[in-house]
């Protein structure tokens, strides 16, 4: 796999330390699937009674583990995951779905749980047989020497083209039980989630039914995970799972069976925020490079709308390239809102990076000084706002901008 030319800007000086979950070991190994020098398998042990929600890729060519997660997500529960990265056991016909029967049987066995209660998940390269073999006998030692204190390394074994592993955390109360919410993902390339993301595992001790923590999953992934893109390429593997061990019960916490239920609200907002700042840590960690986007979209018939909107511009190649060379060239922006596909009203148009109007009601703003707007572009973090004119909805989604490394790693990413 290609070497990475640098490492984001955006790479934090301290990573956010996550404690222990109730309910929640972890383990990691280098098993050599790809990598030498590096862990690449990573197993997450769950306390009995866990239960699951999850969002998975709506690629048509979707890998063997998560047709295998799909299936396993309807039973709600959950008592072992088990990932590996380097290789994403997609395309991969029959000796994929061999690869996962056999991580999934070895699963089964070492957490002594039913099949259905093991969930896989691969990332890496497409198309390559995945040699469960290599891993498949580690399984059993790593859920015994699994422990709590270990989102860090658990993250770092996920990691492809990622240049730090991405981690959140946030505390909730479930009436006056405070529950804790951890969380960590993968992606940096081949990023354009549709009702997933790249690889995204959160768990938390609150005592929550699969019913209303998949409503809750499902609600909060379009304004997260959905509003988010580096390259504007699904992955066949996209992959994002919740599980609720429901170790509050013991504090006291009333377990919460009904969708809807006011008792998770906090808990709502909290889990939401955690997802956010997940989104945003991959968008800030994309492929190569030099800025973090954020492009707002306002006057529009719906959110729907806007926010396709806000991806039309978000995905332009010829747009990201111009912010990677800081050129302000908010014609690009009229051509990506052109092409969205969405209602917009010409005439009515007005675009502004960061506090500067650069167009307004359909032709280049009078005030417009394109030094102050070329100096605003050497910034780290652009802020593009467009109104079409049309509605009163809005939108956003999170980008970066697109740069020679970004080819470079991907040009070179299988050797």
């Amino acid at each position: 796999m290609g070497s990475i030319a640098t490492r984001s800007p955006f790479v934090p000086e301290t990573l956010v330390r996550l404690a222990p979950v109730d309910g929640v070991r972890f383990a990691t190994a280098e098993a050599g699937i790809r990598y030498r020098g590096r862990t690449d398998l990573m197993v997450a042990m769950l306390a009995d009674g866990t239960t699951v929600a999850g969002v998975l890729t709506q690629s048509k060519t979707a890998s063997a583990p998560v047709l295998a997660c799909r299936k396993h997500l309807k039973k709600g529960t959950a008592r072992l995951l088990i990932v590996n990265s380097g290789n994403a056991n997609a395309f991969t016909g029959k000796r994929g779905r061999e690869a996962v029967d056999l991580t999934v049987e070895a699963g089964a066995k070492a957490a002594d749980c039913t099949r259905h209660d093991v969930f896989v998940a691969s990332t890496g390269v497409i198309g390559e047989p995945l040699e469960a073999e290599k891993f498949a006998h580690l399984i059993d030692g790593l859920v015994k020497s699994a422990q709590p204190d270990a989102f860090e390394a658990a993250a770092r074994a996920i990691m492809t083209t990622d240049t730090y592993p991405k981690l959140a955390t946030r505390k909730a109360l479930i009436g006056d039980v405070e529950v804790t919410i951890n969380g960590f993902c993968k992606g940096a390339g081949m990023i354009a989630p549709d009702m997933a993301t790249m690889l995204c595992f959160i768990f938390t001790d609150a005592a929550i039914a699969a019913e209303p923590l998949q409503a809750l999953l499902d609600e909060h992934v379009e304004t997260t995970f959905n509003a988010m893109t580096v390259d504007g390429d699904t992955s066949t593997s996209d992959t994002c799972l919740v599980f609720a061990t429901g170790a509050a019960r013991a504090r006291g916490q009333e377990p919460v069976t009904k969708v809807g239920s006011k008792k998770l609200r906090a808990f709502s907002a909290a889990l939401h925020d955690l997802m956010q700042d997940l989104a945003i840590q991959v968008a800030k960690d994309g492929e190569g490079l030099s800025k973090f986007v954020t492009f707002v979209v306002e006057g529009a018939e719906s959110a729907a709308a806007a926010r396709r909107i806000a991806l039309s511009c978000a995905n332009s190649p010829i747009l990201k390239t111009a912010i990677a060379g800081e050129d302000p060239n908010w014609g690009r922006v009229v051509m990506a809102v052109g092409k969205s596909g969405e209602a917009a009203d010409r005439d009515a148009l007005s675009i502004w990076f960061g506090d500067h109007c650069v167009a307004r009601d359909g032709e280049r703003a009078a005030d417009y000084s394109e030094p102050a707007v070329a100096a605003y572009m050497k910034n780290r973090e652009i802020v593009i706002r467009i109104n079409v004119g049309v509605g009163e909805a809005s939108g956003h989604v999170w980008t970066c901008d697109l740069t020679h490394d970004y080819v470079s790693i991907n040009a070179d990413y299988r050797s």
